[in-house]
């Protein structure tokens, strides 16, 4: 695939002058798990045929490139595409004729950060550029908090000075009953003597 790519860079090198190719944005952040477009422009011309474009996008990580896109002569390839990214990456073919290469990439892996270089080569011109993916861990939900119990409510000192009323009243009343029974026992007494002396008590 390089040896294929090394004749248009040298073919095109004196014509490049004209020709621009931009990232729209140098640095992406994303989740793992997400979606996200990384989107490319270059410059076009109104007379050029789509079989002369040719694009070749990769993956600069871990001291290796990775095939993300391949485009040749109009026609996408994608057995070329490396395995990390097979079924995740779907291109806009709508919009090349516009100057615009947008890849959208799915279900992202932390892998996936790096710099992605995308190559462009035209019967009129070839130059890349490079932008930056970084993908975090996706985000766990914090676990439910414990409902805080309701601590028990003490008695109020008003409500203890209560209880104590009504146990001082209960008191109270059975002495007084106790007293009273006591007092009705011993108006009822009525002592006497007997012919022997002895002291004898009659209800």
């Amino acid at each position: 695939m390089i040896c294929c790519i090394l004749p248009l860079i040298s073919l095109t090198c004196c014509v490049s002058g004209s020709f621009v190719v931009n990232v729209t944005q140098t640095s992406y952040q994303a989740e793992e798990n997400h979606n996200i477009t990384l989107e490319w422009t270059f410059t076009t011309r109104t007379n050029s045929s789509p079989n002369s474009l040719y694009i070749y996008c990769e993956l600069l990580a871990d001291h290796k490139a990775l095939v993300l896109f391949h485009l040749h002569e109009g026609v996408e390839l994608p057995d070329s595409q490396d395995e990390q990214f097979t079924g995740r990456v779907r291109c806009d073919e709508d919009v090349l004729r516009e100057g615009r290469l947008r890849l959208h990439v799915s279900r992202l892996r932390t892998n996936d950060s790096g710099l992605y270089r995308c190559n462009v080569f035209t019967g009129y011109g070839g130059k890349s550029s490079i932008c930056r993916l970084n993908v975090t861990g996706e985000l766990t939900a914090a676990p439910d908090e414990p409902t805080p119990q309701r601590p028990t409510v003490s008695p109020q000192p008003e409500s203890l000075g209560r209880i104590d009323l009504y146990v001082g009243l209960g008191l109270g009343l059975t002495a007084a009953l106790c007293a009273g029974l006591c007092f009705v026992f011993t108006l009822s007494f009525t002592k006497y003597t007997d012919q022997k002396g002895n002291i004898c008590a009659v209800l």
